[in-house]
């Protein structure tokens, strides 16, 4: 996305005035967030201007009390960059949206000033780490660590200072395929250990909990 262009989102989310507000926050910003759908289904992101939109703001409840999971994992599988929007304040829900792909969790209680820049994150590919995201992520302390060598962790601390792969490369001397191998080999082996870590956000999540990188630190 060219960066003069018009960030766009759809909001999802089964009470009006939850999307009326959060359109408002959007629309509000400087620059302006155009809200190109919004719905209470997720079939919303799934159609019209929807399905082109940058960001997908989703509430986790629609309609009942089960979190529309498999919902966030198929927007995830299919590349949309997911800002998770919920009444819970739920620490393993967070992590989970984490892990399925969901690039920030935030609960409603947080208000317009962290969707909008947890919006703004997604839309670059971005993960944004909110209060309540944050408590959850140093709350969480599995026993299940894979064993990073020192150049994998390094090279996982590395990327998320970083805006981007080619700037860890050039820093560390070493080649940009040599990155993205270490990064998959990390992938693979929390994979192994049932704690899969599909995306850069998920990444952090498991770092934190792993004690190889403090908040301060991100």
């Amino acid at each position: 996305m060219a960066e003069q262009e018009q960030l766009t989102a759809v909001i999802i989310d089964d009470h009006p005035a939850v999307l009326a507000g959060v359109a408002h926050w959007l629309s509000s910003g400087t620059p302006p967030i155009q809200v190109v759908a919004s719905g209470d289904d997720v079939r919303a992101a799934w159609r019209g201007a929807g399905a082109q939109a940058d960001v997908v703001i989703l509430d986790l409840h629609l309609g009942g009390p089960a979190p529309v999971m498999g919902d966030l994992r198929r927007l995830a599988q299919a590349g949309r960059r997911i800002v998770v929007y919920s009444m819970r304040a739920d620490d393993a829900i967070a992590l989970q949206c984490l892990e399925l792909g969901a690039l920030s969790y935030l609960t409603k209680a947080e208000g317009g000033e962290h969707l909008v820049r947890a919006t703004r994150a997604a839309a670059a590919g971005q993960a944004y780490t909110a209060p309540s995201l944050a408590g959850a992520l140093a709350g969480d302390r599995s026993a299940h660590r894979p064993v990073l060598s020192v150049r994998e962790t390094e090279v996982l601390i590395q990327w998320f200072q970083s805006q981007s792969k080619e700037f860890v490369a050039q820093r560390l001397g070493i080649s940009l395929s040599t990155v993205n191998s270490h990064l998959e080999h990390i992938r693979i082996k929390y994979a192994m250990r049932g704690r899969a870590a599909p995306t850069k956000a998920a990444l952090v999540a498991r770092a934190i909990q792993d004690g190889l990188i403090q908040l301060d630190d991100l």
